[in-house]
């Protein structure tokens, strides 16, 4: 079947685990697949922590750009609130005069007064510390309107004439029932606005260097979690290979006494089908194990099932009809699977030399019997492992089924193959392609293995 990629161990120079593994570790699908879960694992668990981290990190950020604005707010509203307290009008006259000698108005960082003018755009006065440091005359317009609107202390951001981005809150002063002025007092964003940055810069940092960690830490622990299962692919690759050795060596010497001693073409024969179906089960075993991949090549479909058809200990009773076919394909897997096929046919298909018809077609191989087939609600059941049964389309029961075994009920009752039919299904899959059983025309029972037909390749251009 397919031929393994390293030498044998002999039981005179056995491996240790660790040399298996790491023998293993180079070249085996399996292993290939574990470091790729491995990393998909570890890629899972940082993107799980870094999606957690920035959830974080957006509702801290929001939370102090949020805070940071309600405590400027607060600060801004709560001196310009104060202010307009200490400013006054007397029969229509504003008094500022307080505002030269009040602690808040000296510490302000802008501060001006906002009087209304019949028909015209609001007065400013008392600026500080300059009128470039206030806002355009739309804005002040803005600030005006909100306060008559909302009758009360409002906040806003705006720039003033010299670009400077502030913080502004304008408290109304009253002029007996109606608002004759406001107080408008600013503070410079800047410095906020450079803490705020600052902590998103650290929040990013931090989140970087935890995913970084989350990630080492998932990289660890799966690598631990996964070391037992690299300790086992190793001892069953290991096992394999000394299997191999000691069912290949026995049976290579007992073709040699069977020569040596005349033996009839039956017997030589049945060793060389019983050699290749101990290198079919280790290959299988290699290949649903994940220790060897299966190579497919370019292949003549017609020639590998005439060859194995002539091959078969009992092949006068089965033609052969084929046209050219090339496929992607490993020739030793197909081959046996053709042989099954073929086999089961001869076996269940009616009396002792019954004939079979094989037909090989563009992507199919076709196999006709003509015995009584199988009931139309088994034909699935029949690829499963493990069924058996003494008629319809399979072969004998396995070794699973052991001396002084008793088959249970359900599975005598299904006509069925312990491993033939299995194996067709499984080397189809391989290949991507299907298998599966439909009435013959006529009578008898049609086993199809349908695979990808490989298209022929165009000649290059001279």
């Amino acid at each position: 079947m397919i031929r393994p990629r390293r030498p044998a161990a002999t039981p005179s120079t056995p491996s240790t685990p660790s040399t298996s593994t790491s023998s293993t570790s180079s070249a085996s699908p399996a292993v290939a697949r574990l470091r790729r879960t491995r990393r998909s694992m570890t890629l899972l668990f940082a993107g799980t922590t870094a999606a957690c981290l920035v959830v974080l990190a957006t509702v801290a950020v929001r939370i102090d750009a949020e805070s940071r604005r309600s405590g400027l707010d607060h600060e801004v509203g709560s001196r310009a609130v104060g202010l307009s307290r200490a400013v006054w009008f007397d029969d229509g006259a504003l008094h500022l005069e307080p505002l030269r000698e009040d602690e808040l108005a000296r510490s302000a960082e802008v501060l001006a007064v906002l009087e209304i003018a019949p028909g015209e755009s609001p007065s400013v006065w008392n600026v500080v510390p300059a009128r470039t440091a206030l806002p355009e005359e739309d804005w002040l317009d803005h600030v005006w309107r909100n306060v008559l609107e909302e009758q009360e202390t409002v906040s806003v951001s705006a720039p003033s004439e010299e670009g400077e981005r502030l913080r502004w809150a304008a408290a109304p002063v009253w002029d007996g029932d109606r608002i004759g002025a406001a107080v408008l007092v600013g503070t410079a964003l800047a410095r906020s606005e450079h803490d705020h940055d600052l902590l998103v810069r650290w929040l990013a940092l931090g989140c970087t260097a935890l995913v970084c960690c989350a990630a080492a830490v998932g990289h660890l622990l799966s690598g631990r979690a996964m070391r037992p299962a690299l300790v086992a692919l190793g001892r069953q690759e290991q096992f394999l290979a000394e299997a191999a050795h000691e069912l290949r060596t026995p049976l290579a010497t007992l073709r040699l006494v069977a020569e040596r001693d005349g033996s009839s073409d039956q017997t030589l024969r049945m060793v060389d089908r019983l050699s290749r179906l101990v290198t079919g089960l280790l290959a299988r075993a290699r290949t649903e194990a994940g220790t060897q991949r299966v190579e497919l090549v370019p292949l003549r479909l017609d020639q590998l099932v005439e060859t194995t058809v002539e091959e078969l200990p009992e092949h006068g009773s089965v033609t052969v009809g084929s046209e050219p076919v090339v496929v992607l394909g490993d020739p030793d897997l197909l081959a046996q699977a053709v042989r099954n096929l073929v086999e089961n046919a001869q076996r269940h298909g009616g009396p002792a030399g019954s004939p079979v018809e094989v037909t090989v077609a563009p992507g199919l191989v076709r196999v006709r019997d003509h015995g009584p087939g199988v009931p139309l609600a088994d034909r699935e059941r029949v690829f499963a492992r493990g069924v058996t049964g003494a008629h319809g389309t399979g072969s004998a029961p396995t070794a699973m089924s052991g001396p002084g075994t008793v088959p249970s009920p359900e599975t005598a009752a299904v006509p069925g193959t312990g491993a033939g039919l299995a194996i067709v299904r499984w080397v189809a899959e391989l290949h991507h392609g299907t298998a599966q059983l439909t009435d013959a025309p006529g009578g008898g029972l049609l086993a199809e293995l349908r695979l990808p037909e490989h298209p022929p390749r165009t000649p290059a251009a001279p």
